[in-house]
This record gives structure tokens, C-alpha cells and sequence, in this order.
């Protein structure tokens, strides 16, 4: 059985990653648009006992998928390749998995610790063309700070 202490640490990437979900969904929709069309903001992490899928982990916005196997759609291609998936229209972009019809543009950044895909971030937008150079750049930060605060 574990001690509080280990069963209190190796949640905390859990709690980093809704606190991120969330400040995420709010600071798009301060922006003006196309940010504050983000329709779904949030993290899908790699599941530690089948380590080439994805489980859905906190997130804002509708209902979502809750795995995604690597080299799938814009998430697992994301996980699989680790790099960034900048899509300006989703509907061209083969195998993409249409969780909510409203999304008409995506971002994933694949967050990477030890040279694993350790979790995604992903965001959607209901315009197309939602995202570009600066949201890519500022989601690679994000994605380096919590590859380095997170023990996941």
C-alpha cells in the first residue's frame, strides 16, 4: 500500500493538467477571434498500461473521446511523431476524429519527457484557420514547462 506522501505526489501532474485545461479555455476566450471560438481545451495523456494510446485526461468544452490510439487522427499523430499538429481545417486532414462537428481547426503539441510522448495538449476552434505561429510557439512553452513540472 502506498504512503499519503507518494499517493499525494503522483497526482499532481493530474492536478497541474486541469489547472492548465482550465486557464487555458479562459485566456482563448479573453482573446478576440478566432481564439475565442476555442471549443475544447485539454490534455489526453499516454496510458501507462497500454503506452500506444491515448486516455483522455482534463479538459474544458463538450464530450470527448476517451482514447485515441498513436498514429490517429490529429491527437495520435501528435503523440506518435512528436510534433506539433497545426491544422487550419480539420476536414483535410486524413483520419481526423471529429469529437464535436463544430471544430473546424485544431492544435496538438505532444508533451515529451525522457523521449517519450508522456500527453497532448489539444485544442479546437469552431473557425477555421483557428490558430497560428504565436499560439504554436506559446503551446510548445506550455508543453516544455509541464514536461518539467509534472512526474508523470
Amino acid at each position: 500500500m502506498w504512503n499519503r506522501e507518494k499517493r499525494k505526489s503522483s497526482l499532481v501532474w493530474y492536478s497541474n493538467l486541469s489547472n492548465a485545461a482550465a486557464l487555458l479555455w479562459h485566456a482563448f476566450h479573453s482573446l478576440p477571434a478566432p481564439s475565442s471560438a476555442v471549443n475544447w481545451a485539454g490534455f489526453y495523456f499516454t496510458d501507462p498500461s497500454d503506452p500506444k494510446n491515448l486516455i483522455l485526461g482534463p479538459f474544458q468544452g463538450q464530450v470527448a473521446c476517451q482514447t485515441i490510439a498513436f498514429g490517429r487522427g490529429v491527437c495520435g499523430t501528435a503523440a506518435q511523431s512528436q510534433t506539433t499538429q497545426l491544422v487550419p481545417d480539420v476536414e483535410k486532414f486524413p483520419g481526423h476524429i471529429a469529437c464535436d462537428g463544430a471544430t473546424k481547426s485544431e492544435i496538438v503539441v505532444p508533451i515529451v519527457k525522457g523521449g517519450k510522448t508522456v500527453a497532448i495538449i489539444d485544442v479546437d476552434c469552431a473557425e477555421l484557420e483557428g490558430f497560428g505561429a504565436e499560439d504554436k510557439s506559446a503551446l510548445e512553452a506550455l508543453a516544455v514547462l509541464l514536461a518539467e513540472a509534472c512526474d508523470f
